[in-house]
């Protein structure tokens, strides 16, 4: 049990209302119910927290990071039901009864995941600090394309790329929402290539999270 789940006791809840699945204390906090990385936490926190804030600043889950705070970076990327998205731009009271991704829950006890170790064989960050929004996005990109997905780039709405038709250039526009002030741009791109030559498609249908 987490301490934000410890400090939920009787007396707090007593004094409480439920509206609707959540319940706001005297205070103007809610407490809900995330599932992130496989594990149902317990919050109480006030309506207006993001994602992003709940994550680092609540349950201690640093890893996905605070750049702009205006999803111009990608920085805070997470996967919320397979999908990427902006934690600082979404509160955490509207993730409820859904699928929570953080960078980390990628790796599956010591084994890294796919792009994690395609990151690091190609130098795809320097600084690292938008690198786990890097990881999260590339994830959720070979997803996207296993799905048939279709990007500015895709020459042909009828025919998407499949992963062994990805272009680099399809590849630079998908990851096109993280920036990386380091510039390790050709690392990444080349972490994405990696994942899809040498990872079997039963396994990165399988990756997001252990």
């Amino acid at each position: 049990m987490t301490d934000p789940e410890k400090k939920l006791s009787e007396k707090q809840r007593s004094r409480g209302n439920f509206v609707g699945t959540s319940l706001f204390t005297t205070e103007g906090e809610t407490i809900i119910k995330l599932k992130i990385n496989g594990q149902l936490k317990t919050l109480e926190i006030e309506p207006r927290v993001t994602l992003l804030d709940a994550l680092r600043e609540t349950l201690g889950l640093t890893g996905s990071k605070k750049g702009c705070d205006h999803g111009q970076c990608g920085a805070c990327t997470v996967l919320i039901d397979g999908q990427r998205v902006y934690s600082c731009l979404t509160l955490a009271i509207m993730q409820e009864d859904k699928e929570i991704t953080t960078i980390e829950g990628l790796a599956t006890g010591d084994n890294l995941h796919p792009v994690q170790t395609a990151f690091l064989e190609n130098d795809g960050f320097q600084c690292g600090y938008c690198t786990p929004g890097q990881i999260c996005a590339a994830v959720a990109l070979l997803d996207e394309v296993q799905n048939g997905s279709v990007s500015y780039v895709t020459s042909d709405l009828n025919n998407p790329p499949t992963l062994t038709s990805l272009s680099e250039s399809e590849i630079k526009e998908r990851m096109s929402g993280n920036l990386c002030r380091c510039g390790a741009y050709n690392g990444i791109v080349a972490a994405v290539q990696q994942t899809i030559e040498q990872t079997p498609v039963a396994e990165i249908e399988n990756s997001q999270g252990g």
